[in-house]
């Protein structure tokens, strides 16, 4: 099939700051190194700033700006919605758009909430029927690495699962003169490092695993209560205008868990480890062997065999660069490394092929409710002097994706 044979589908994106700056760059990059059977076409994007979209949108190709993104959602030039707003926004927007009849690829974490994850889900099923496809941007799940991770895992290569253990350490909060911003705020966040960070590492270890998790028990904390507010602080008006406001969410997390197979796990999310920028640690160990991974060597896997023999076995150190590896073959030769942006072009394209398959891409709405539940239990767990709480299973039908 030629290029100009091939069908699109019209994305429009609500949101332009970080997120959608790298998602922009993922959609723009899908049939640049890939080859999906329908070519994405950036139709527009939203922002009530719009300047600021607008700017965006000349970086990276966007045709159109739109300041109301129910606008935005009506057009019939739009296919696909891709959600990239605070957690505050996820529901009315995803529910909205897939009523209107559009794809819709929805940022981590789901929602604010366990309820708003049940009526987005709900609303998911209802255009299901339709042939209306949904998904959650868990976009780590698109490292080479944690793709070869969850490989060896199904092929048996460590065993049964015995320990998982997995932080997420950030340092960005760790002055205390940092400003107040929305992911600060409960009402926009829905929680702090909890959901901002540690929705990623419930996902991907249950994606690794192939398990859920079954319960918890949790302690988190919040180390600066007040922030300067910012300046203009127009999208913070219910707070005070003291030149403080309050921080209303968690700061950090830690957590134990149990899975469904019996393994224990440990968490921690933190936006308070100094020093660290963006460590994701993820250490399988099972009966024959373990895995460990970091982001911050995202491009390495670290294997252990424990079947091999005692005089030779070590960690072996894996560079994930191989064509035969996840999603490696489109780039570049062997040892030529990937980085962060790589994941949202990953994610494109999945999402892309899954349309033009008709089939129900992953990770799906009813993974995303299920983190969602992790996280609904950890605040439980906290609030009640870390009693041990069990994850809401709900009665949601099965959406057809992975066990996260």
């Amino acid at each position: 099939m030629t290029d100009q044979a091939k069908s699109t589908v019209g994305v429009g994106m609500v949101g332009h700051a970080f997120m959608g700056a790298a998602h922009s760059q993922g959609w723009r990059n899908a049939r640049s190194f890939f080859d999906p059977p329908v070519d994405p076409r950036l139709v527009v994007i939203g922002g009530r700033d719009a300047e600021a979209a607008g700017d965006v949108a000349r970086r990276f190709g966007w045709e159109d700006v739109e300041t109301d993104w129910r606008a935005l959602v009506e057009r019939d030039d739009v296919d696909l919605v891709d959600v990239c707003t605070p957690g505050d926004l996820h529901a009315e927007m995803a529910i909205a758009a897939l009523e209107a009849g559009k794809h819709v690829l929805c940022e981590k974490p789901l929602a604010n909430s366990v309820e708003e994850g049940e009526a987005m889900l709900a609303a998911a099923e209802r255009a299901r029927a339709r042939g209306v496809r949904s998904m959650v941007g868990f976009t780590y799940r698109r490292v080479p690495a944690i793709g070869l991770a969850r490989r060896l895992v199904e092929q048996g290569r460590v065993g049964a699962v015995h320990h998982v253990r997995a932080q997420y350490l950030q340092d960005w909060l760790t002055d205390p003169e940092t400003p107040l911003s929305w992911r600060l705020r409960k009402e926009r966040a829905g929680s702090g490092a909890l959901g901002d960070i540690g929705a990623h590492i419930v996902d991907l270890t249950q994606y690794i695993t192939g398990d859920r998790l079954v319960g918890v028990g949790a302690m988190v904390e919040t180390f600066v209560k007040e922030r300067p507010l910012p300046a203009p602080s127009s999208d913070l008006s219910a707070v005070a205008r003291t030149g403080r406001g309050e921080v209303t969410v968690d700061d950090a997390a830690v957590f134990l868990g149990r899975f469904g197979g019996g393994a224990l796990a440990t968490y921690e999310a933190t936006r308070y480890a100094t020093g660290r920028k963006n460590a994701i640690r993820i250490e399988i160990n099972g009966s024959d062997g373990s895995l460990a991974f970091d982001f911050e060597d995202m491009n390495v896997l670290h294997v252990f065999d424990a079947t091999t023999d005692s005089a030779e076995a070590g960690f072996t150190r894996v560079l994930v660069t191989e064509p035969e590896h996840p999603y490696v073959s489109a780039w570049w030769p062997p040892g030529h490394l990937l980085g962060y942006e790589h994941g949202f072009t990953h994610q494109a394209v999945d999402l892309l092929t899954a349309i033009a398959e008709q089939r129900d891409p992953e990770p799906s709405f009813a993974d995303g409710l299920q983190v969602q539940r992790v996280l609904a239990a950890v605040q439980e767990s906290a609030a009640k002097d870390s009693v041990w709480t069990e994850v809401g299973t709900g009665h949601e039908p099965d959406e057809g994706g992975s066990p996260s």
